[in-house]
């Protein structure tokens, strides 16, 4: 850490060690709530405690009960769907933790009278600090020595230009101190400190928006509600087929029909489409992570795929927030009067240069700086900078600084003020550079007096850096149909001017000073506009609000602490890893590296996972739907249910569990659409009607040749399992020499199942003799020319409607 000079160092003892000790006793520490991150328990709660989990477990539990382990196989997809999300979702918090750790700041501070360097958390309150250039403000503390201290406290007001600090004045914790130097006392420490209360209401845990959970979600619900309905039907069923309740209870029998009864209601709940979307996103978010991309919860692997709009920050998006020298502008065209460069490099190598004052100085050719007596260091309040050069070619006072506030606008400064305001409009960073004959001694320097007679040497302009890559990005974006906002507290034409270089905007930025309060009103402007500079903390949230109000999807980039509550209310905050610890626990994303670059990659991962959900939402959905079907219409009936739990695994893994998990992982081009529920129940639904039409049939031949229940039970399975390879065949469309290798393997692992002697064991396979081994077959040949019409109907009508934007 920076040291300031041991004469300020002396004229403050600070704190003896017992009045540390007695302010630890007390509680005024400065621990603050780890907010660097998701808590372990808000990963559990959101990845363990749900109702998927809720109804595997109670049928789980059950099975157990009645002693038919074999059945309870399906319990082991819902412990690695919870296994995977919490696995993953605890590696990005042990990262984010990680990363905390290495940001985590020191303080000096000043203690018996000897400076010490201690952690941030052991500061306690009426500490004196010592900050220097480079430190970080480890808690809220008033100055008591200043030595031309200037803070950067963009992290929490979003204001871009230092502020300089006077006698008596706060310095905040998170802010960062840039130049200069002062001593200051600890007035709130912890939770009481500016920035932590800042962050309160951002720490409410909330999971992201995902149209996929939510659609799974509402599935649940449903089976949710209809599961006791159904099983009580099937259960009285089940009791009837083995000679009523009475008999069942006295002879133990009610064991077996339990079993077809939980067999029922486990067929209803889609059990690997929640694996398979957790094994999909898992997935999506490892790749993301070779990227320089965490993923925070596992859903927002999708987030991006259903974006529309995204609201971005000039500096570190399109530019990498440094400045290059452009040139020095005189009125009439001509080179400005020397020695200004030798005085410009004179600035620059001042202990109190600003990153702008050494911008321009890195453009110049090297000459002799002059030499410098004394000098007012910048003031964002100000918003200009002087100094004094005693002997030479140089003497007198040169000012640099914003040209209005450098020369008053009268007929002789006029033609200055008008380059630069014409410098700016170009989208350059213009300052002006008077002179004036006076020498200003101490106590003019320090009452920060500027002279009266200055005159106009040059205007100077800078041009921000843009990245090589925020073209590209810009133009992906379009390509995508993702509609851009850039929100900035520059100028309106510097921002402007920036987003015209990468073809984002033609023109100046809006000025956000201009924006109206009123929401709807609002919404009319960001649905007109791009670009909007002078945007204020406050107004970030209230864009994101208005944005959301028309029907957007909102993904918000941020670092400080400013951006909080906007990054949460969006439907997607991206952090950048260099930010503020409170953005990095909010986002959903957290850009490691900080490069904006990234995106295109995590919105081309997000649309293959959620096209790839889809189609696989499709497969495991029309099970779902046959077997509530099934399940109804055979209790109904009072007819046993036609399959064992067992068998109905063994059916799933190898009609939809092996090939949904490799359809749910390979590359897919779909361009995400919106309403992938509705379609995947547009397909499943009569799907799933097809196919009891299917089961049924074979059914009622099963009792009109009056063949055993196990055989009965085993054409039930040929017919399912070729109606349901035939709704895999029409998924994974269109056929690859892989994909059709895929279908084979399946059709060949059933052949297996159902023939292999200790295999068809374990499943309770018999093979029925013909005729009924015909009548199950062809009973799934005509299910599949149905099911073969319907996905072209289906297709064909989607196709018709498909939205012109991705």
């Amino acid at each position: 850490m920076s040291s300031t000079s041991p004469s300020a160092a002396l004229a403050h003892t600070g704190l003896t060690a017992d009045e540390v000790a007695a302010r630890e006793r007390a509680g005024d520490v400065n621990t603050l709530p780890d907010d660097s991150s998701r808590s372990l328990w808000s990963i559990l709660r959101a990845n363990v405690f749900t109702l998927f989990n809720g109804i595997v477990l109670s049928c789980f539990v059950l099975l157990f009960v009645v002693g038919e382990w074999k059945d309870a196989l399906f319990g082991f997809s819902a412990v690695a769907n919870a296994i995977i999300g919490v696995v993953q979702e605890y590696r990005a918090k042990k990262a984010l933790d990680e990363l905390a750790l290495i940001h985590a700041p020191v303080a000096t501070v000043i203690r018996d009278g000897e400076r010490q360097e201690i952690a941030r958390e052991a500061v306690v309150r009426g500490d004196t600090i010592v900050v220097t250039a480079g430190d970080q403000i480890p808690a809220d503390a008033e100055l008591l020595e200043v030595h031309g201290l200037a803070v950067d406290e963009s992290l929490l007001t979003g204001e871009s230009e230092p502020v300089t600090k006077r006698l008596g004045e706060e310095v905040l914790a998170g802010s960062s101190v840039v130049a200069g130097h002062g001593i200051a006392r600890v007035r709130k420490v912890g939770s009481e400190a500016y920035a932590a209360k800042l962050t309160q209401e951002a720490k409410r845990f909330s999971l992201v928006q995902s149209e996929i959970r939510n659609g799974l979600n509402r599935v649940l619900r449903w089976i949710a509600w209809m599961l006791f309905p159904v099983l009580a039907i099937v259960v009285n069923a089940q009791m009837h087929t083995i000679g009523g309740w009475e008999v069942a209870i006295q002879t133990g029998a009610w064991r077996s029909a339990s079993v077809g009864a939980i067999g029922a209601a486990i067929a209803m709940v889609p059990l690997g489409l929640i694996l398979m979307t957790s094994v999909a996103f898992a997935v999506g978010a490892v790749k993301l992570s070779r990227q320089q991309v965490l993923v925070q919860e596992l859903p927002a692997v999708e987030g991006l795929a259903r974006v529309d709009v995204i609201c971005f920050d000039k500096t570190g998006t399109l530019t990498d927030g440094s400045f290059t020298f452009d040139a020095a502008s005189a009125p009439d065209g001509g080179a400005p009067v020397e020695p200004w460069a030798s005085v410009v490099e004179a600035m620059a190598l001042d202990e109190h240069a600003n990153d702008t004052a050494k911008a321009l100085a890195s453009g110049l050719e090297g000459g002799a700086p002059a030499r410098i007596a004394r000098s007012i260091p910048f003031s964002s309040a100000r918003k200009w900078s002087a100094v004094v050069v005693e002997d030479g070619e140089a003497r007198g006072t040169w000012v640099l600084g914003a040209a209005e506030l450098v020369l008053s606008r009268t007929a002789e400064h006029a033609q200055f003020l008008d380059l630069a305001a014409t410098k700016a409009a170009e989208g350059r960073r213009a300052l002006l550079l008077a002179y004036s004959e006076q020498v200003l001694d101490a106590d003019a320097c320090e009452a920060a007096t500027k002279p009266a007679d200055l005159r106009g040497v040059a205007v100077l302009t800078l041009r921000e850096s843009i990245r090589d890559d925020a073209a590209d990005t810009i133009a992906y974006f379009r390509e995508q149909g993702v509609s851009m906002r850039v929100i900035s507290g520059d100028d309106p034409r510097t921002v402007g001017a920036v987003a015209q270089a990468v073809g984002l905007h033609d023109g100046p930025g809006f000025d956000a000073r201009e924006l109206p309060e009123d929401p709807d009103e609002l919404a009319e402007v960001l649905e007109r506009e791009r670009v909007f500079g002078r945007v204020t903390p406050e107004q970030k949230r209230a864009m994101v609000h208005a944005l959301q109000s028309r029907d957007h999807v909102v993904a918000m980039t941020g670092d400080g602490v400013n951006d909080v509550l906007a990054l949460k209310d969006a439907d997607l905050g991206i952090a950048m890893g260099n930010g503020a610890a409170a953005t990095r626990a909010v986002a959903r994303l957290v850009l490691l590296d900080g490069r904006f670059s990234h995106l295109p990659g995590v919105v081309k991962e997000g649309r293959q996972v959620i096209a790839n959900v889809e189609r696989v939402s499709m497969l495991f959905l029309s099970k779902t739907a046959y077997s509530i079907f099934i399940a109804l219409c055979f209790g109904l009936l009072v007819w046993g249910f036609p399959f064992l739990p067992r068998q109905l695994s063994a059916l799933d893994g190898l009609t939809i569990g092996l090939p949904g998990f490799i359809l749910a992982l390979i590359p897919n081009p779909q361009r995400y659409r919106r309403g992938f529920l509705k379609r995947a129940l547009e397909f499943a639904i009569p799907s799933g009607a097809i196919v009891l039409l299917a089961i049924l049939s074979t059914s009622i031949a099963a009792r009109v040749l009056g063949i055993g229940l196990d055989e009965a039970r085993t054409a039930c399975c040929i017919t399912l399992g070729i109606a349901a390879l035939w709704i895999l065949n029409v998924l994974a469309r269109p056929l690859s020499p892989w994909r059709a290798a895929l279908l084979a393997t399946c059709y060949a692992g059933m052949l297996l199942v159902m023939t292999a002697p200790f295999v068809s064991d374990f499943f309770a396979f018999r093979l029925p003799g013909m005729p009924m081994f015909g009548i199950a077959v062809g009973v799934g040949v005509a299910a599949m020319v149905l099911i073969e019409i319907h996905s072209r109907v289906t297709r064909a009508r989607h196709n018709a409607t498909r939205p012109a934007r991705g």
